[in-house]
């Protein structure tokens, strides 16, 4: 049984290579219990799920790493965030005229090795994708921003990686139904190796990088959904002294509440909010990621935009 809604890190003592591996699982399905994607879109997004939870892991932050792919596709939006505590939640955003379509081309798509996996080019078409990161106030710190290449999510994140990172990273990605799995190796600087690890030949760390790589390509999807940890770093690089660290939970968080849906409303303004208050009686704003709705009488939106307005009671929450 493989491992279930955690990150793995891991180490090459000999060289500085470092890699992650992430399983979610309960997190997974919980993220997208409310939303009915086709087969493709889901397994895209489920790819970009696994991908912020490995790009969080190579940074220390306290904040929201975000990964968005936009383009004029039939799929115009998939966005991944993960909070420095590995929380992660997701949405995809589709013309409904698009589905079928976009669904034929991505199932003849790549999967981790070769079969399965969405075929991002097919479903986001021609676009960018952009890493952001924010800290928990609000300050956006850093975002980098790369044309969206080839057919997978992977290629497109060892582009970000080589022109924004300037660090030489691969990635393997696969996401269905049930679960979402991913894998990343980076080769490091040397002035990134943890203290006391001796210096490598730089010809000898060239090889071992083009070695693990092309030992990377053999995982399958399969092994992934199917095998721990311990046993896929066996598996891949038993020729090595690869060290395994403690695992890290990973689940499902929305970072939603009536309070930022009240900001938005205020955004908004008085005269829309009231307007959607006349014809309907009330204002109901569902989350775009977790669906939770939020519901607003003709009291709350006159506290709202007149705090001076009080109430014993607040709007109810479902």
């Amino acid at each position: 049984m493989h491992d279930r809604d955690c990150l793995h890190r891991f180490m090459f003592e000999r060289y500085p290579i470092r890699g992650h591996l992430v399983h979610l699982d309960a997190a997974w399905r919980a993220l997208i219990e409310h939303r009915d994607y086709p087969g493709s879109i889901r397994e895209a997004l489920g790819e970009a799920v696994a991908a912020s939870l490995l790009l969080a892991a190579t940074i220390k932050f306290e904040g929201v790493l975000s990964l968005q792919m936009r383009g004029d596709g039939p799929v115009h939006l998939i966005l991944a965030q993960c909070t420095g505590g590995l929380g992660v939640r997701g949405l995809a955003r589709y013309r409904e005229a698009g589905d079928s379509g976009a669904a034929a081309g991505a199932e003849a798509g790549a999967g981790a090795t070769g079969s399965g996996a969405a075929r991002i080019a097919d479903l986001i078409g021609a676009g960018n994708l952009t890493v952001s990161l924010e800290t928990d106030g609000g300050a956006q710190r850093y975002q980098g921003i790369v044309p969206i290449v080839g057919q997978r999510l992977a290629e497109s994140l060892q582009v970000y990686f080589e022109n924004s990172e300037q660090l030489p990273t691969r990635l393997w990605l696969h996401a269905d139904s049930e679960g979402a799995s991913g894998m990343l190796l980076q080769k490091l600087p040397e002035a990134e190796l943890p203290q006391g690890t001796a210096a490598a030949d730089p010809a000898a760390v060239e090889d071992a990088w083009r070695r693990v790589q092309l030992i990377g390509e053999t995982l399958t999807a399969l092994e992934m959904r199917t095998l721990r940890d311990a046993e896929i770093l066996r598996r891949l690089f038993n020729e090595d002294d690869v060290r395994l660290f403690e695992p890290a939970p990973v689940f499902f968080r929305c970072r939603c509440s009536r309070e930022r849906v009240g900001s938005m409303l205020q955004s908004l303004g008085e005269a829309e909010s009231r307007s959607v208050l006349a014809e309907r009686g009330e204002v109901e704003v569902h989350c775009d990621f977790c669906n939770r709705g939020y519901v607003f009488d003709a009291v709350d939106i006159a506290q709202l935009f007149n705090p001076q307005v009080t109430s014993d009671r607040g709007g109810s929450v479902h």
